[in-house]
């Protein structure tokens, strides 16, 4: 059986947080920036841009995201951290609409990421990731966790657009069902304290 372990993303851990995002999928493309801009910025950078963002993003601190391992070998990732430094949420009409939370507030914390090596598919690391980034944000002083995964009891879904989680992964790790977002999406919360 194999070992899963996480660890916050720190910057001696950037070839991990690399490793991770390189293993299928659009992640490595993306270098998880995407939920941290605009879309007007985000179109306006390329590869090389987004690496350097997230390795300063990194670099500055405090971690947004968590490493998955499995038996040592980094193997998966998660975005999570405040709502407040994940611009996109806070320009996203359907999540600003449907939230019941004010979006300048720093307690509240979202899950916006996951990615996940092709070779350690299937494993449920996903859970594990999210089981972690639940006691980063509870241990950060988080109020309340947010994230706004896909519904995958309707519909066919690819690997590449579950990105954002699904919601059963998240009502299995005691999230409630709020408002639907767009078709196929919908907001969760959690209360920490």
């Amino acid at each position: 059986m194999a070992t899963i372990t996480t660890e916050r993303a720190t910057i001696t851990r950037w070839d991990d947080v690399q490793h991770s995002l390189s293993g299928g999928g659009d992640g490595y493309g993306c270098q998880c920036i995407w939920p941290v801009v605009r879309n007007k910025d985000w179109e306006a950078t390329n590869l090389e841009q987004r690496k350097q963002m997230l390795h300063d993003e990194i670099a500055a601190g405090p971690p947004p995201g968590l490493v998955a391992y499995v038996d040592g070998q980094a193997a998966g990732w998660i975005r999570v951290g405040p709502r407040t430094v994940q611009t996109r949420i806070l320009h996203t009409r359907a999540i600003a609409a449907a939230t019941d939370e004010p979006l300048d507030d720093p307690s509240t914390w979202a899950v916006t990421c996951f990615v996940v090596r092709r070779e350690f598919r299937g494993m449920g690391l996903n859970a594990q990731l999210l089981d972690a980034a639940i006691d980063y944000a509870k241990e950060s002083g988080a109020r309340l966790m947010e994230a706004y995964p896909v519904d995958t009891s309707e519909g066919e879904h690819r690997s590449n657009d579950l990105f954002h989680g699904t919601l059963s992964t998240f009502l299995s790790h005691g999230f409630q069902q709020a408002e639907p977002l767009t078709r196929g999406r919908v907001l969760v919360v959690r209360e920490l304290k």
